[in-house]
């Protein structure tokens, strides 16, 4: 069964990219338990649209554009950790921005996760402070007892941090998935076949 939870050291790196080319490498659903905002273009649209693969209706959707805890409290929304259960079968799961980002004001991402017991892939950028960040998202998730399947990088390649996560961490690299553009259907597979190898999501 293809069935990951992915998250990432940071908001805004590219983990809904990423989620797309593995859903659509792998030919597996994509599901985003919450949407924050909903003016632009959501993480399922992207996916949609990127991926072609069928996407799982988020569980809660809130029209500000904040974490979660907050955009559910200006919009007057209660979010029922209960009913946030990943739907069954074959999944691929992203979280929103980082593991520790509240989901209510009591709890995180990272204790969903550590619910789930789904392999998790931790997304991390290549920029400059990587190391710091996904060290600190590591020992997170290891503190919950999230099982963590593997390392994705994003970005222009930065060699020694990249080995140095992996080393220090020894949570395996996945690959490398570089800035890509333009951004299609077509140049994501590309992309992501070179990247990384299929078995490791099999």
């Amino acid at each position: 069964m293809t069935r990951f939870v992915v998250t990432g050291t940071d908001t805004g790196i590219g983990k809904t990219i990423f989620s797309a080319g593995l859903a659509q490498a792998t030919g597996t659903p994509y599901w985003k338990p919450i949407q924050s905002g909903l003016e632009e273009e959501t993480d399922s649209e992207v996916v949609a649209r990127l991926a072609g693969v069928p996407i799982r209706a988020e569980a809660c959707r809130l029209a500000t554009p904040a974490s979660p805890h907050l955009a559910a409290e200006i919009d007057g929304v209660n979010i029922d950790v209960e009913t946030l259960a990943p739907p069954p079968g074959d999944l691929i799961v992203e979280g929103a921005g980082g593991a520790l980002v509240p989901v209510t004001r009591a709890v995180l991402y990272a204790d969903l996760f550590a619910k789930w017991q789904i392999p998790v892939i931790v997304c991390a950028r290549t920029a400059l402070g990587t190391i710091n960040h996904s060290l600190l998202t590591i020992e997170a998730l290891r503190a919950r007892n999230v099982p963590i399947h593997g390392l994705a990088f994003l970005g222009d390649a930065v060699e020694d941090s990249e080995a140095i996560i992996a080393e220090i961490s020894g949570i395996r690299r996945l690959g490398r998935l570089p800035i890509i553009d333009p951004l299609t259907s077509e140049t994501l597979a590309d992309a992501f076949k070179e990247s990384f190898n299929f078995a490791d999501f099999v």
